[in-house]
């Protein structure tokens, strides 16, 4: 069982979106897993056997405690009722207290539906009187990572200062030479440089040197103000 599940539509998702925060979570001593909605194939320069490889050696990077990926399809991904069932099982397997998923907006198809049916595999994971496996259970927080793939600014919940985990983050982005090096621009035009840019703009907007935002639909509440930046 995990403190925190993180449902990707894709292996790399949970990296990109939220590498550092990964990182920060685990040094609090918390557990962390992800759920792989799809494999991620077929990609121009991946198959099945490099990605399940290349997606190994970034979860060991940033220490992760478990992964899963449920084999549904990539490219087409719905929140069909067999998908809710999927994802409500591992849930109630899991029982974390927090899910993380995608922005529920995004230009990627299966971005927006991974956060649908991660939204409705949380309600049937409470469920009684039903075959799926595992005892109800009710994650108390739904937070969503953003995606690159829109190219708009989101309204975060929160920016989360990950300035000291930054370099974990990209070296698990690394270990994804398929989707993001190989026949990539360099330098500066590279795909890891637009990944850096973009986590310094947000972090500008909170005093820090780098940033990941997040947005959660239901109030956030405060216990102290002693880490507001």
């Amino acid at each position: 069982m995990v403190d925190v599940l993180i449902i990707a539509a894709h292996p790399d998702d949970a990296e990109l979106g939220m590498g550092g925060a990964i990182s920060l979570l685990k040094e609090e001593g918390r557990s962390v897993g992800v759920v792989d909605l799809t494999s991620g194939e077929p990609t121009p320069r991946g198959n099945e056997e490099r990605r399940s490889e290349e997606t190994r050696k970034a979860s060991e990077v940033l220490g992760l405690d478990w992964r899963l990926c449920l084999q549904l399809p990539n490219r087409s991904l719905e929140s069909t009722l067999d998908a809710r069932r999927k994802l409500a099982g591992v849930i109630r397997q899991q029982r974390p207290e927090v899910l993380f998923t995608h922005f529920q907006e995004d230009a990627h198809p299966d971005h927006w539906v991974a956060s649908t049916v991660s939204d409705a595999s949380r309600f049937w994971s409470k469920l009684s009187k039903t075959d799926l496996p595992g005892k109800p259970h009710w994650p108390s927080r739904v937070i969503q990572f953003y995606s690159m793939h829109l190219r708009s600014n989101p309204r975060p919940s929160f920016i989360l200062d990950v300035s000291p985990y930054f370099d974990r983050k990209v070296e698990s982005l690394e270990c994804y030479q398929s989707q993001f090096i190989e026949g990539k621009p360099t330098g500066t035009d590279s795909f890891i440089a637009t990944v850096c840019h973009h986590a310094r703009y947000w972090g500008s907007l909170i005093g820090a040197r780098y940033g990941e935002p997040f947005g959660c639909r239901e109030e956030l509440g405060l216990s102290s103000f002693r880490d507001i930046l």
